[in-house]
């Protein structure tokens, strides 16, 4: 029964670890769901401003494609002018 008081003793620096242990996992856990909101809002963020570069590529294609057309045909009158004219 010598060792009653260090069985002891160390069943209660263990329980004592164990608590810290858990402290310290609920903290990190805590800082994980924090850290991963901010991502969902930046992720959020990012989706809405794709979206919008999308929308205004698509606007400005419709305009610079024809305009394209436009000064491609301008530049080849000239030369298909003198060749058939």
């Amino acid at each position: 029964m010598d060792n009653d008081p260090q069985v002891t003793q160390l069943l209660r620096e263990i329980r004592d670890q164990q608590r810290e242990s858990l402290a310290l996992q609920r903290e990190h856990i805590a800082a994980y769901k924090a850290q991963m909101e901010r991502i969902e809002r930046l992720n959020a963020r990012a989706e809405s401003l794709q979206g919008r570069a999308g929308k205004a590529l698509k606007g400005l294609l419709w305009f610079a494609i024809p305009l394209l057309l436009l000064v491609t045909l301008l530049m080849a009158w000239p030369y298909a002018r003198y060749m058939f004219g």
